[in-house]
């Protein structure tokens, strides 16, 4: 279920190439979860572990976990 989600999160990703040629990538519906990196698949790895951690700290928090269809 947390792989699923995980996944399901990340093809909702939103990424652009900024001005300086680095990416930038977010998930609009979990707050806070942004990344940047040299290459896009830069870009979505570390947008991928910065998800991971997120969804682990609100569980351990107790806080709302969004829901993807």
């Amino acid at each position: 279920m947390f792989e699923e989600f995980i996944l399901k999160a990340l093809e909702r990703a939103q990424y652009s190439q900024l001005e300086d040629g680095t990416y930038y990538g977010e998930i609009p519906f979990c707050p806070g979860v942004w990344a940047t990196g040299k290459t896009p698949e830069e870009c979505r790895r570390v947008l991928r572990d910065l998800l991971q951690d997120w969804v682990l700290v609100r569980f351990r928090d107790g806080d709302p976990i969004p829901i993807i269809w």
